[in-house]
């Protein structure tokens, strides 16, 4: 059996009490986890302030009204929580990161295209945040010292979560942790100032439109859940982190709890202030609800650091593993790598008035990709090996699972063309097809009978 320096062959067990060096990340089973109930909480609660949840609010003005987009974010939320604990699953259970646990359905090769399909969004949000947060900090500086120089601000605001990115999980642990108290009361503040500034426009709008509870309203679910259905690919290299001895129900409230406040107060806020006022750019938008210049610098500030947790939990640990996985470079190289693809992105042209439909159009299309491969890992983890993994063929290049699995290929195209076909609820639609074909082809196709077994 072969293995390479990147990927050595180890036991499963896991040293719960322990810690480990900051950066000190590999694609090898997990051996020391540092993340209790309560620390993985408020990870996945920090990590979840996405402006890009602001953005699908405002997508949605003028489809829903009020009640229902507060349904559709409950419901998207609810998805996102089951979806999570199902593919995290084997993470948590074996330590292993997501490029890792794919092998067994895709194949060593064969993973490139899954890792693919979950780097490039989010190295897009990644660059997209980053200008957000920098034109933030920007317009701080320009109202409190007159400095204003938004290229400036977002080369060093880049830098900077480079620098944070490369302390690995157990900076990621302490940012997400000291910052979600500060988060939560900046959302609550940015609500109340919303319903005050805009509350006459939102009530005679928003509460009498009729809307609809059809195709447009469960499209809506699937935007809020498509912003997370990156993490739903790579879920395993978060519960890896998570201390042993989490049932899975509580895992599914675990998820679902972390991400439903933010995930509300960001997407309602971007839905009511984009309606009040037309405008999607949640710099412009804040700077024009809140009168109070320090409560402004608050907000500003705030908005800058919500990049940052969101960033390096999200953002950077996926398309890091998929370096470390595809070139065999280090964490802290593979950092720095991804760092830098962030500022070929073009996000100045993402965070324009008329981008929140292009936004809507990006999540709905990688959706499409994201969710067959969803329904592969899960049918192949939970039917085809029956929650039973064997840890030594995943890290032998040599082994079963060389090569590329033809299965989950045509599974996934399955899966895209039927998502497609329905690009409102790509993420939806392409469930069934994609894990159907997956396991029929699993159980009767002679070229995948090496994988199975």
């Amino acid at each position: 059996m072969s293995t390479s320096p990147s990927h050595p062959t180890t036991g499963a067990a896991t040293d719960s009490s322990a810690t480990k060096a900051a950066g000190d990340e590999s694609l090898a089973p997990q051996k020391t986890r540092i993340m209790g109930r309560t620390s993985y909480l408020l990870a996945w609660f920090g990590g979840c302030v996405s402006i890009g949840t602001f953005t699908m609010g405002s997508s949605v003005v003028g489809t829903l009204n009020l009640i229902q987009a507060t349904l559709a974010i409950a419901i998207g939320c609810f998805v996102i929580g089951i979806a999570l604990a199902l593919n995290g699953a084997a993470g948590y259970k074996y330590g292993i990161p997501f490029m890792v646990q794919a092998r067994s359905s895709f194949g060593f090769q064969g993973t490139r295209l899954p890792g693919l399909v979950r780097a490039v969004p989010a190295i897009v949000w990644y660059g997209f945040q980053s200008w957000i947060g920098a034109g933030a900090l920007n317009l701080v500086s320009a109202t409190l010292f007159g400095f204003d120089n938004l290229i400036v601000f977002f080369i060093g605001f880049q830098f900077l979560q480079i620098g944070l990115s490369v302390l690995g999980f157990q900076g990621i642990k302490w940012l997400e942790n000291i910052g979600s108290a500060f988060i939560l009361a900046s959302l609550v503040y940015m609500f109340y100032s919303t319903v005050v500034r805009y509350g006459d426009v939102l009530s005679a709008n928003l509460l009498t439109m009729e809307g609809s509870w059809g195709l447009p309203f469960w499209g809506a679910t699937m935007l809020f859940l498509g912003i997370y259905s990156t993490m739903m690919l790579n879920v395993s290299d978060y519960s890896r982190e998570h201390k042993e001895g989490t049932g899975p129900g509580l895992l599914t409230t675990i998820y679902a709890m972390s991400i439903l406040p933010c995930t509300m107060f960001m997407g309602l806020i971007g839905f009511m202030v984009s309606e009040a006022t037309g405008v999607a750019d949640p710099i412009k938008v804040f700077a024009n609800a809140v009168d109070n210049t320090p409560l402004l610098m608050t907000t500003l500030l705030f908005i800058a650091f919500a990049q940052v947790t969101t960033n390096v939990l999200n953002n950077v640990v996926p398309p890091t593993y998929v370096l470390m996985d595809t070139f065999k470079l280090s964490y802290r190289k593979a950092t720095v790598i991804v760092g830098l693809l962030a500022f070929a992105t073009f996000p100045w042209e993402l965070v324009k008035d008329e981008s929140a439909a292009g936004l809507q159009v990006f999540v709905q299309t990688y959706s499409a990709f994201l969710g067959p491969i969803f329904a592969v890992l899960v049918v192949d983890y939970y039917l085809i090996r029956r929650r039973t993994l064997d840890l030594d063929k995943l890290y032998d290049e040599n082994g079963p699972y060389r090569g590329v699995n033809p299965a989950a290929l045509v599974a996934t195209v399955v899966g895209v063309v039927a998502a497609f076909s329905a690009s409102t609820v790509s993420w939806y639609a392409s469930l069934i097809p994609a894990g159907l074909t997956y396991l029929l082809l699993m159980r009767h196709w002679q070229a995948c009978q090496r994988f199975r077994n």
